[in-house]
């Protein structure tokens, strides 16, 4: 490992939420950001309940649905009946079914009947095409360390358990920097989840709500202090923003080098969120809202920032729903669902809703059936994809039935994915600017999945 890889992985040393994130590539030029996109991930920490997100609403499959989640379903803040459902319409492949959202996700329902929103279904981690007999009798090749948390959730952003270092977010900037030159703001995240919008050259930029992200040793002493901060902690930040080459050795020279890329980073983002008007689209108060409020800033000043193409990660927690789902799950629907409204709407204000493109991830879906109040790891699950860009109305991909035993079953209704990630990655690839073999490359595992998706954008 040489001296710049040691400095990435070890994140400077812990000095600051953004340094030694900032891309070691040259700047975007100005007329490179007039053919503008963006990708938005919404990853869902936990584990989303595909059950309890998309619906069946017609009579018989509703009743099926009601048996096997009897135990919990009326102890929901909003009761899951039909009364209180919102239906959509999933198109002519799924016959007579009938399937519904949560009234709490109703905005996501507007957006879908006003075709800006679509619904992929069963989409999950998969090295080849499953079946219930391979898996049954354990000749198909499976995700490493299945069900686990850490373990998909790389698995989705990075095609790889822990310890993968580049996630297919970071890969698609890198196919645009090998073409195009990167820009230094070109992967944005907003939390934990950097390892989407890590490439193999690609860096990510951190930011927070509130704009750039600071150093956390003189973010804290300067909360320790306030306003009495004594003067030894102006010398102290000086100490951290070097002039260039400064130090005894290369590995001091490297992280003073480091240090001060990041301050000019962050002096250079707020900077430019200085300039952003306020939205006259209202944000909801929620962690969603905040961060993609946060995004909705940040393309903003894209021109400022010279970036061309961008990639942003989102993070949302609360999704690991073994117990107490009833009281929890729609308050966080509610949280997603008003957030993402809001930023359709907030693009659309903009004039950019064809530009950006937002969707959803998570490691993966739950179980059909309870363990009392909650429920547990599944596998497959369903996703949202947003934007004006986006060909929707529509489902993508198969909503399988919400009972025990049939062909997707892997056990206690726990789906069997039958799109995988790359499936669902590609299209997204495509309509950012990919060529195949750029797609190739970005999505190794893409070649194991001969039947394509849909483009759904």
């Amino acid at each position: 490992m040489n001296r710049r890889s040691f400095l990435l992985r070890s994140g400077g040393l812990g000095l600051a939420g953004s340094l030694a994130r900032l891309p070691l590539a040259r700047t975007a030029r100005a007329d490179e950001t007039e053919d503008y996109r963006a990708l938005v991930c919404v990853y869902l920490s936990g584990g989303m309940d595909n059950w309890d997100t998309v619906i069946p609403y017609d009579a018989t499959a509703y009743a099926e649905y009601e048996r096997h989640r009897r135990s919990f379903l009326s102890a929901y803040t909003t009761p899951r009946d039909p009364s209180t459902l919102v239906p959509f319409a999933a198109g002519d492949s799924f016959g007579s079914r009938q399937f519904a959202l949560p009234s709490e996700m109703a905005g996501l329902v507007q957006l879908y009947a006003e075709g800006k929103a679509a619904i992929v279904g069963n989409v999950g981690p998969l090295l080849e095409p499953v079946t219930r007999a391979s898996y049954a009798d354990q000749t198909a090749r499976l995700p490493s360390r299945l069900f686990s948390h850490n373990d998909q959730a790389s698995t989705w952003q990075a095609g790889g358990p822990e310890g993968t270092t580049s996630g297919w977010g970071g890969r698609f900037m890198d196919a645009l920097s090998s073409r195009n030159g990167a820009a230094e703001f070109g992967a944005i995240t907003t939390g934990d989840n950097d390892l989407f919008v890590t490439g193999r050259s690609t860096v990510p930029y951190q930011v927070s709500v509130d704009g750039a992200s600071r150093i956390l040793a003189l973010s804290a002493m300067e909360e320790d202090f306030g306003s009495e901060a004594p003067a030894w902690l102006e010398v102290l930040r000086q100490h951290f923003r070097p002039e260039p080459g400064a130090g005894r050795s290369l590995l001091e020279q490297d992280v003073r080098s480091l240090a001060r890329r990041s301050f000019d980073a962050n002096a250079l983002y707020d900077r430019a969120q200085r300039g952003v008007p306020a939205f006259q689209t209202l944000f909801p108060p929620s962690d969603a809202g905040a961060q993609l409020q946060a995004v909705a800033r940040a393309i903003v000043a894209r021109s400022s920032l010279s970036a061309g193409r961008q990639v942003f990660v989102i993070g949302l927690g609360g999704f690991d729903t073994h117990s107490a789902q009833a009281q929890t799950l729609p308050m966080d629907q509610a949280g997603l669902a008003g957030g993402i409204v809001a930023f359709q709407r907030a693009m659309e204000e903009l004039g950019l809703d064809q530009q950006v493109t937002l969707f959803t991830a998570s490691e993966f879906g739950r179980t059909l059936a309870v363990n009392g109040d909650g429920t547990d790891h599944g596998w497959g699950g369903h996703q949202f994809v947003v934007g004006s860009a986006v060909r929707g109305g529509q489902v993508y991909g198969e909503l399988p039935e919400a009972t025990l035993g049939h062909a997707l079953d892997a056990g206690g209704g726990r789906l069997i994915p039958s799109l995988s990630v790359e499936q669902y990655a590609a299209p997204l690839g495509r309509w950012f600017g990919l060529s195949p073999s750029e797609l190739e490359l970005a999505l190794p595992g893409l070649a194991n999945f001969p039947s394509p998706l849909p483009s759904f954008v």
